[in-house]
């Protein structure tokens, strides 16, 4: 499995259920690298979309209440993720949030794909910090680039 992330200075992702900054650039690349691909998620990832479910993409959503949420194939238990998720390719399997399911499901990832932007977005969840984990390395890193007024960089993080 992978996941994709951006993140502030700080590692945050999201205050009030909603993205911290608007990155066009980032938007289009995130777009580019889950299209048809299996993207896992929380029920309050899922609740912020702008549409039903992300097009072009299997969404599957992990939420313990066992709530129904069209267009998408719930899982109410790590158990019964693991068993489901064996029917597709590990390298097709994207985490995209929230900050809930990346803390459950970061140690299974080999790759993170992490947009780190140069600011403070005063979050209040927050994605593990790799740089901190001696399990994980940054593998590449991209020169600044702006993005809507944000200087950001493109990073690849490996797991040892």
């Amino acid at each position: 499995m992978k996941a994709i992330v951006v993140v502030d200075k700080k590692w945050g992702i999201g205050k009030d259920n909603n993205l911290l900054f608007k990155l066009p650039q980032d938007l289009a690349r995130y777009k580019k690298m889950t299209w048809g691909k299996v993207c896992v998620m929380g029920a309050k990832t899922y609740d912020s979309l702008p549409k039903v479910a992300l097009e072009g993409r299997t969404n599957f959503v992990l939420d313990v209440d066992g709530n129904f949420h069209e267009k998408a194939t719930t899982v109410q238990s790590l158990d019964e993720f693991f068993q489901k998720i064996q029917q597709f390719n590990t390298d097709d399997v994207m985490l995209i949030g929230g900050a809930t399911i990346y803390k459950l499901l970061i140690g299974s990832c080999n790759v993170a794909y992490v947009t780190k932007v140069d600011a403070d977005g005063e979050a209040t969840v927050f994605f593990p910090n790799l740089d901190q984990m001696e399990d994980w390395v940054l593998q590449e890193e991209t020169a600044p680039i702006c993005d809507n007024g944000y200087t950001t960089r493109y990073c690849t993080y490996v797991k040892k």
